[in-house]
């Protein structure tokens, strides 16, 4: 048995090759072939642009594939009556981190556009077309919206008013000079799977086990466990600077009077802990890695 499973090209392919090597899949892609090799015997990966990824998904082409929120609104504004596709997994990371991306309505600087309805009769560009009229007609907002393929934040103001454009920082819109108004959706990445490759049961269990690994590896992202060791009559202070995914395992050591301590916390917050803990009279204090975390 082979799964077929569509991996996204572009901005978010190594995004999600790394993501794959901390779910315990080495992913290895070629800038010559679209056909990337994985340590799992059982998967066959083909590397698919995100927007195409619904589509070759619902058609049967892919047993499932990752893509954003955005292209599985688009694919079903576009294809109404398709099989749709089934969502496996919320995956949020991005390009640059591990959050979700914003497409938004953006105008130059120094327009006088400031508000969606400003934009009355006004021509918009994006890739995002289908999804973009689809927000303007809920507000009732007549609007040209005409397909970008590209370099989209240079057409204001000269070859269109305003764009719908995918940020996650907003740095490369200030850069351009353009101000965001509204911001039309929000999304990150799923895993989606084919409708009829899920009632097949070999194909539904692997799918599942990917999207619990990989689910595991966004769990981790940012975290790091701690292991210390700290005599009884200190305990409760140190308890008292451990925040807990949980709650903190304590286990007895062979001396009676002391206990272990293990717990997992954000690493951005271990620079200013550890010289608490060590302050609070704990011994032994080791910080280490974390690939997975299953909830």
């Amino acid at each position: 048995m082979k799964l077929n499973l569509g991996i996204p090209k572009g901005s978010l392919q190594d995004a999600t090759i790394q993501m794959f090597a901390r779910a315990g899949f080495n992913i290895y892609a070629s800038a010559r072939s679209y056909f990337p090799s994985i340590d799992d015997p059982e998967i066959d990966c083909m590397l698919i642009r995100a927007q195409e990824m619904a589509r070759y998904v619902s058609d049967g082409v892919l047993d499932a594939g990752l893509t954003g929120q955005d292209w599985i609104a688009e694919h079903a504004a576009a294809n109404l009556g398709e099989p749709a596709v089934v969502p496996l997994a919320d995956l949020i990371y991005a390009k640059q981190s591990f959050g979700k991306v914003r497409w938004v309505l953006a105008v130059p600087e120094d327009s006088h556009y400031r508000a969606p309805g400003d934009l009355e009769g006004a021509t918009v560009a994006t890739e995002l077309v289908r999804a973009t009229q689809a927000y303007f007609a809920r507000q009732r907002i007549n609007v040209n919206v005409e397909f970008s393929w590209g370099a989209t934040e240079v057409k204001p103001p000269t070859l269109a008013d305003a764009i719908v454009e995918v940020t996650e920082t907003g740095s490369s819109l200030r850069a351009n000079r353009l101000r965001i108004i509204d911001t039309v959706m929000e999304s990150n990445t799923q895993m989606i799977a084919n409708a009829a490759a899920l009632e097949d049961p070999w194909k539904r269990r692997k799918l599942e086990n990917i999207a619990l690994l990989l689910k595991a590896a966004i769990e981790a992202q940012g975290r790091v466990g701690i292991m210390l060791n700290v005599h009884r009559s200190d305990l409760d202070g140190v308890l008292a600077l451990l925040p807990a995914l949980q709650r903190p395992t304590i286990s007895p050591l062979s001396d009676g009077e002391w206990v272990a301590v293990n717990t997992i916390i954000e690493e951005r917050t271990v620079r200013d802990l550890i010289p608490g803990l060590k302050a609070a009279r704990a011994q032994g204090i080791v910080e280490y890695p974390l690939n997975k975390i299953v909830l």
